[in-house]
């Protein structure tokens, strides 16, 4: 498994945008995606480039998340407070990483299904034992063929 972003409850992506930039000096990477599966809206942030005012380009990921419709889980989230709720990882296959986490007494919250975000990979969310929030996104499949 590999760290990939943290996910960030906002009510509205665009208003929230320019604080990541100007404070943090976040750059959009990726986005914004409507999602009808997961019913929300997300973007992706990454450092600005080593020297600017952002930092270090090896400062993690952010994923800005909305709701997209007016029964978004993330409605919810929102009601207490929002902000920082997710750790996402990376995992080569996600049916065993399901099993690993299963194994280490996480509670799969959602099955594995594909997401706009990640351009149909499939995702997957879990609570952890220690009530953290996780999503699982695949790694990318290789082409074998060339």
């Amino acid at each position: 498994m590999r760290f990939h972003h943290l996910g960030v409850a906002v009510p509205v992506i665009a208003s929230a945008l320019p604080f990541y930039e100007q404070m943090f000096g976040y750059r959009l990477q990726s986005g914004p995606f409507d999602d009808p599966i997961q019913k929300v809206t997300v973007c992706f942030l990454a450092a600005a480039s080593p020297g600017s005012a952002g930092g270090p380009a090896n400062d993690p990921v952010i994923e800005l998340i909305s709701p997209l419709s007016d029964d978004s889980p993330l409605r919810s989230i929102l009601a207490q407070g929002g902000g920082a709720y997710h750790l996402c990882y990376e995992v080569p296959a996600i049916a065993a990483a399901l099993e690993h986490a299963k194994a280490h007494k996480c509670l799969l919250l959602r099955a594995p299904v594909p997401a706009v975000a990640f351009a149909g990979r499939l995702i997957a969310w879990l609570m952890a034992p220690t009530r953290q929030l996780i999503e699982f996104v695949e790694e990318p499949r290789r082409n074998l063929a060339g």
